[in-house]
């Protein structure tokens, strides 16, 4: 039984899901502190106030606290937006960085009758033998 633990536990798939895990945590942090040290201060520049939850209205005794879900919608649309702006469109680009195809090769061309790839220097065609000026 301990033999199998073992093998368990040293799996692949456990520990990049762990090491998966541990990198998340510590990008949450990242992204709340982002968001509470600079946006939100950014917010209560523009707007006066940084928490909504005092806004509330009431209807037959019933008290709406709709200062809440603007907070909570404010957070969830600056978080979006941090991780969209500082993650995705970087990691976009360098995909893309990556991606592109090498430019023509210098040294060899097409042949204009037969478009087989031939050096740049020949004066026929290895292939179809046409005469190149």
């Amino acid at each position: 039984m301990l033999k199998e633990f073992k093998a368990f536990v040293l799996r692949g798939n456990l520990i990049d899901l762990a090491v998966a895990v541990v990198i998340g945590l510590a990008f949450t942090a990242l992204v709340t502190a982002l968001v509470a040290d600079l946006l939100t201060p950014l917010i209560a520049a523009i707007f006066g106030s940084h928490d909504f939850s005092s806004l509330t209205f009431t209807i037959n005794g019933s008290v709406f606290r709709y200062g809440d879900f603007l907070n909570a919608l404010i957070t969830f649309l600056t978080i979006a937006a941090a991780v969209f702006f500082f993650v995705v469109v970087p990691a976009n680009a360098l995909i893309q960085r990556a991606r592109r195809e090498p430019g023509p090769d210098p040294t060899i061309k097409k042949c204009p009758e037969c478009l087989s790839e031939i050096p740049v220097d020949a004066r026929r065609c290895a292939f179809c033998t046409t005469q190149l000026s």
